[in-house]
């Protein structure tokens, strides 16, 4: 079974880090929430308390097949700003593991220095902080392990993108008829 870690930080978006750790889950991928802090309870962007499967402290990240990065703010600047996190995303791009980031989550890997020619996206405004990368507008972009999104509203299309590098386009293809995405889509 593929494993997925979520990083939380004070301040992370709450429905970019939930509803990928709840697609995950659904399709079969065992997800974890891991809090930074040193404590379980991590306090999101909008006052939402969570508490967090584990402490990155305790977690022996190398049995992960994707690490995941939630905006936020401050949580984004929290996560970017802890050497600790900085270093799992060199590792995991070096491997060719899955890194994946939404919204202000990519200023993590603009830090890392991984970036650097490829085609990414983000919040608005964050785009001088994603090294020489190559940005764009679109909901989600996936440039070889690397997968970015724009924001909140981009978060349920950045799970299903993640869940077929870690399953398949079938298992994404029946989730999203089982959560009545197809439905809205033929609605809009």
């Amino acid at each position: 079974m593929k494993k997925a870690i979520v990083l939380l930080a004070k301040g992370f978006e709450e429905i970019e880090a939930l509803t990928v750790v709840d697609v995950l889950r659904r399709g079969g991928i065992h997800c974890i929430t891991c809090s930074i802090n040193n404590e379980e309870e991590v306090v999101g962007a909008h006052g939402i308390h969570v508490k967090a499967d584990n402490l990155l402290e305790k977690t022996d990240v190398d049995k992960y097949d994707a690490l995941i990065i939630p905006g936020g703010m401050p949580g984004a600047t929290n996560l970017r700003d802890d050497d600790r996190v900085i270093e799992f995303a060199k590792k995991f791009n070096k491997e060719d593991k899955i890194v994946a980031a939404i919204c202000a989550g990519p200023i993590v890997f603009g830090k890392a220095g991984i970036l650097d020619g490829k085609k990414v996206t983000s919040y608005p405004g964050f785009e001088k902080d994603l090294g020489k990368s190559i940005c764009v507008e679109e909901i989600v972009v996936q440039d070889g392990n690397i997968i970015t999104s724009r924001g909140p509203a981009t978060a349920l299309y950045f799970s299903f993108k993640i869940l077929e590098n870690l399953a398949d386009k079938v298992t994404v293809e029946n989730l999203k008829e089982d959560m009545l995405v197809k439905f809205v889509e033929k609605n809009l």
